[in-house]
C-alpha cells in the first residue's frame, strides 16, 4: 500500500513538473530612445488578444524588462513614457521559449495622457485617483488668439474654475468653491498669508508648454491648495535643433467701436540644444488698448486691463552631463501695469454701468509691478534601488498694486495699497519603485518642503495696513502607490505641516484723524501644526469604465492678513488665527469608447473652521465657521471624423456655512461661482486650417435678499446668466508662417461679467468687452 501511494505521489509530481515546464514562457525586452540610450521606468501594458490587461511592466536602469508569468498566446504590448510617442507591438509567446522584443521610442510633444503635478513625478492620468484637466500648448495657443489673459483662458476652458473677471485680478475665480494654489514649474505663486488674487496672471501664454489642473484638496503640496492646484509647465527646448524659435507679432481691437482700442503684441522665442546644453529664451510685450463694451462705452478702469502694458522675460537653461542626471536653471519676470488716460464715472448697481472718461488718475499704475521667479534644480535617476532624486531651490518676489481710492473704507482719507510677498524655499523629492510581483508593484514618493514666506500690505504713503508676517514652514511628506493586479491603483499619503508665523508689535490702521480707531497689538509667534492625509483608489482595467474614489485633506492659512488687519484685541492669542483644514471626498469616472471620451465627478468639501468673507459694517471680514461645499462636473468629447470634433462640459458648485446658532447660510460670490457650461465645435478641413467655435455660459445664482437699507451686501448680489461665443482660427501659410485669428464675444453681446454682478458695488458694476478681434502672425525657424 505504501509503495502504491509513493508511486502515485511520484506520478503526480512528474505531471506537475511537466505541466509547469509546458507553461514556462519568458518575455524579455529592451526600450531605448531614437539615439540608442536606454529609458528607465517606461510603462509597458500587456493586453491579451481580446484587449484585457494582463500585467504592467517597468523598465530598469538598463532599459530592460522581463516577465515569466504569462501563459502562451498572442499579446499586445503598449510602451508609454512621458515626452515620447506611445508605441505598440504585437508578440506571440510560445511554451519553453524566451521571446525578446525591442522598442525604440521617439519624442513627442503630445503629453495630454501624462500628468506631472498630481504626484510630483510623471504618471498616466488613468493611474491618478483625482479629477484632472490638462490644457495643451495647442489649446493655449488657440485661446490666446481670443484673449491673451491666462486667467480668462483658464476660466473659459477648465470645469469647476470661475470665469475670468475682465480685470487684472482673479478675485472670485475659485476652484470648486475654494482657493487654488498656483505654481510655475512647481514654484508657488499664491500669497497664502494674504490673498492678493493676482496669482493666476503671473506669466504670459507664450512661455506655457501646458497647464495641469488638479482638483480638490491635496496634502502633497501643502499651504493654500484647498480647492486644488494650477501648475503652469513652461516650455522646454525643441529636440534636434541647435538654434530655432518663433517670432510672433499681433494686433487687437474692438470690431464695432475700434477708436483708441487698438493694441499690439510682440513675442520672440529662441530655443535649441547644443551637445549637453539646451536653452529657451523668450521675451513678450503686449499692449492692450482701451477696452469698450458692446455699446461703445469705455469700460471703467477699476483694476481693469484697458491700456495695460505687459512684459514677460523668460530664460530656461539646462545641462545634462549624462543620461541619468540634469541641471536646470530658470528665470521668469512678469510685469503687468495699467497706465490709463481715463478715470471712473461711478454708475448705479443694476441700473447703469460705471464707465471711463478722460482724466488723470492721481495714483500709481495698478497691476503687478513685478513678479520674479528664479529656480535651480537637479535631477538624478540612477540612485541605489532605482531611486530618483529631484531637488529645487527657488526665490520668488511678488508685488501687486491695488487701485487708488479717494476715500478708503478701511482707513482714513485717500490711499493705495500694495501687497509684497517674498518667498524662498527648497523642495526635495525622491521616488523609489520596486516590484514585489508582476501583480503587485509599488513606489514610494517622499521628501521635504521648506518655505520662508514674508508678506505684508502697505499704503504707498508709508502707512502699514498689514504688518510683516514672516512664516517658516517645514513639511515632510510621503506618498505610497500600489498597482494591484495590474489594474487597481491604490494611493495613500501623509504630510506634516509645521509652520510658525512671526509678527512684530503693530498698530492697526487708523480709521479717523489723529490715529483714531487704531489698536496696538502685541506681536509674537503663531504656530501651525497639522497632519494631513490622503487616500485614493482607481480601477483602470477597462478604457470604457475607469472609476476612482478619493479622500484628501488640504491646509491653508489663507486669510491671516485680513484677520490681523481687522484685529479688535491687543494680543495675538486672543485673535482667531486657526488654520483652515479642508476635507475633500470625491467619486469620479472616465470612459473612452469608440469615438467618445466622457468624464464625471461628484465631490463634497468640508472644513470645521473656514474663513468665509462676509460684509460686516462695510468691511469683508473672515467668518471662522464650519463650511460645506459640494458639486459635480461632467465633460464629453466626440471625435466624429478627422475633420470634426465636438465637446461640452458642465460644472455646478454650491456652499453653505454654519453660524453659531446652527443656522446654515449660503456662501457669497467670492467663493461660490454660478453654474458654468462650455461647448465647442472644431473643424479641420485640411492640414493647414483649423477653426473652433467656443460657447461659454454662466448661469444665474440668486441666494440673498437685500439688507435693511434696501441694498445688497458686498458680494451678495444676484447673478444673471451670460452667454458668449468666441471664435478662433489658425491658417498655416507654409511650414514656417502661420496666421492666427480670434474674436471674443463674437455676437457683440452687452453683458456684465459674473464678478461685476455679485460684487453689488456701484464702482465695480462694469460691462464686459464688446466684440474684439485679435490677429497674430507667427514665423517658426
Amino acid at each position: 500500500m505504501k509503495q502504491l501511494l509513493l508511486f502515485a505521489s511520484l506520478c503526480l509530481l512528474t505531471l506537475s513538473l511537466s505541466f509547469a515546464q509546458s507553461q514556462k514562457v519568458t518575455l524579455k525586452g529592451l526600450i531605448t530612445d531614437d539615439k540608442g540610450a536606454p529609458l528607465q521606468d517606461v510603462t509597458i501594458k500587456v493586453l491579451d488578444s481580446i484587449g484585457v490587461r494582463k500585467t504592467i511592466l517597468k523598465t530598469d536602469q538598463r532599459g530592460q524588462f522581463v516577465t515569466n508569468t504569462l501563459p502562451e498566446g498572442n499579446y499586445k504590448l503598449i510602451a508609454s513614457y512621458i515626452g515620447y510617442k506611445e508605441t505598440i507591438k504585437e508578440v506571440q509567446l510560445t511554451t519553453n521559449t524566451a521571446t525578446q522584443i525591442e522598442f525604440i521610442l521617439s519624442q513627442d510633444i503630445a503629453l495630454n495622457e501624462v500628468v506631472i503635478t498630481a504626484g510630483r513625478k510623471p504618471e498616466s492620468i488613468d493611474e491618478v485617483p483625482s479629477s484632472i484637466s490638462i490644457l495643451s500648448a495647442q489649446e493655449v495657443k488657440e485661446q490666446t488668439n481670443v484673449n491673451p489673459s491666462i486667467a480668462t483662458i483658464l476660466g473659459n476652458t477648465i470645469p469647476g474654475l470661475g470665469t475670468g473677471t475682465n480685470k487684472a485680478t482673479n478675485s472670485g475665480q475659485t476652484l470648486r468653491g475654494r482657493q487654488v494654489l498656483v505654481l510655475i514649474d512647481g514654484i508657488p505663486q499664491s500669497t497664502p498669508l494674504m490673498n492678493g488674487a493676482r496669482d493666476i496672471r503671473t506669466l504670459d501664454p507664450a512661455v506655457i508648454e501646458r497647464v495641469e489642473v488638479i482638483k480638490g484638496a491635496t496634502s502633497i503640496y501643502g499651504n493654500g491648495s484647498g480647492g486644488g492646484i494650477i501648475n503652469f509647465i513652461t516650455k522646454t527646448p525643441a529636440v534636434g535643433k541647435r538654434f530655432g524659435g518663433t517670432t510672433s507679432i499681433g494686433t487687437s481691437g474692438n470690431l464695432v467701436h475700434p477708436s483708441k482700442t487698438i493694441g499690439y503684441r510682440i513675442s520672440q522665442l529662441f530655443e535649441g540644444s547644443i551637445d549637453k546644453f539646451s536653452y529657451v529664451i523668450s521675451g513678450t510685450y503686449n499692449y492692450t488698448g482701451v477696452l469698450k463694451d458692446a455699446k461703445g462705452e469705455v469700460n471703467a478702469q477699476a483694476d481693469g486691463l484697458g491700456e495695460n502694458n505687459l512684459y514677460n522675460t523668460f530664460i530656461k537653461l539646462a545641462y545634462k552631463p549624462n543620461e541619468h542626471s540634469a541641471f536646470t536653471a530658470s528665470y521668469n519676470l512678469f510685469r503687468s501695469v495699467q497706465h490709463s488716460d481715463y478715470v471712473n464715472v461711478v454708475g448705479k448697481y443694476r441700473e447703469r454701468p460705471s464707465i471711463g472718461v478722460k482724466g488723470d488718475d492721481p495714483g500709481e499704475p495698478a497691476g503687478t509691478p513685478y513678479n520674479h521667479n528664479v529656480f535651480l534644480s537637479y535631477h538624478h535617476d540612477a540612485l541605489p534601488y532605482r531611486t530618483s532624486l529631484d531637488i529645487t531651490a527657488y526665490y520668488n518676489r511678488f508685488v501687486s498694486m491695488n487701485r487708488y481710492v479717494e476715500q478708503g473704507t478701511a482707513w482714513y482719507g485717500p490711499g493705495q495699497t500694495k501687497i509684497q510677498s517674498f518667498k524662498k524655499g527648497l523642495r526635495l523629492n525622491l521616488n523609489t519603485p520596486w516590484t514585489i510581483h508582476d501583480d503587485l508593484q509599488a513606489e514610494l514618493t517622499y521628501g521635504l518642503d521648506l518655505l520662508n514666506d514674508r508678506t505684508n500690505q502697505i499704503l504707498t504713503d508709508g502707512r502699514v495696513y498689514i504688518p510683516d508676517m514672516d512664516m517658516v514652514n517645514l513639511a515632510p511628506y510621503a506618498q505610497l502607490k500600489l498597482d494591484l493586479w495590474n489594474h487597481l491603483v491604490l494611493k495613500g499619503g501623509v504630510r506634516y505641516e509645521n509652520a510658525n508665523v512671526k509678527v512684530k508689535d503693530f498698530n492697526t490702521i487708523a480709521t479717523g484723524p489723529n490715529g483714531e480707531g487704531s489698536i496696538a497689538v502685541s506681536g509674537g509667534k503663531i504656530p501651525y501644526h497639522a497632519t494631513m492625509f490622503n487616500v485614493g483608489l482607481r480601477y483602470n482595467k477597462y478604457d470604457f469604465l475607469n472609476p476612482f474614489i478619493s479622500f484628501s485633506q488640504g491646509f491653508a492659512i489663507n486669510e491671516l492678513g485680513r484677520i490681523l488687519r481687522r484685529a479688535t484685541q491687543s494680543t495675538l492669542e486672543s485673535i482667531e488665527t486657526d488654520p483652515i483644514i479642508t476635507n475633500n471626498y470625491e467619486l469620479g469616472i472616465s470612459s473612452r469608447f469608440d469615438i467618445f471620451h466622457l468624464t464625471a465627478a461628484y465631490y463634497i468639501s468640508t472644513s470645521k473652521f473656514g474663513a468665509n468673507l462676509v460684509d460686516v459694517g462695510g468691511y469683508l471680514v473672515p467668518q471662522r465657521e464650519p463650511e460645506r461645499v459640494y458639486g459635480y462636473e461632467v465633460t464629453a468629447d466626440a471625435f466624429l471624423s478627422p475633420q470634426w470634433t465636438v465637446g461640452a462640459s458642465y460644472s455646478f458648485v454650491e456652499g453653505k456655512s454654519e453660524q453659531e446658532d446652527g443656522t446654515k447660510v449660503y456662501m457669497n460670490g467670492i467663493r461660490i461661482a454660478p453654474p458654468k457650461a462650455t461647448a465647442y465645435v472644431a473643424f479641420r478641413p485640411s492640414s493647414v486650417f483649423d477653426l473652433k467655435l467656443n460657447w461659454v455660459y454662466t448661469g444665474d445664482r440668486n441666494r440673498f435678499e437685500p439688507r435693511s437699507n434696501g441694498l445688497f451686501a458686498n458680494s451678495e448680489g444676484p447673478v444673471d446668466a451670460v452667454n458668449l461665443l468666441n471664435l478662433s482660427a489658425l491658417y498655416r501659410i507654409n511650414n514656417k508662417f502661420s496666421l492666427g485669428m480670434g474674436v471674443e464675444n463674437l455676437l457683440n453681446n452687452s453683458y456684465y461679467p459674473v464678478v461685476s454682478q455679485y460684487r453689488a458695488i456701484d464702482a465695480e458694476y462694469v460691462r464686459g468687452n464688446g466684440a474684439t478681434l485679435t490677429m497674430n502672425l507667427s514665423y517658426n525657424f
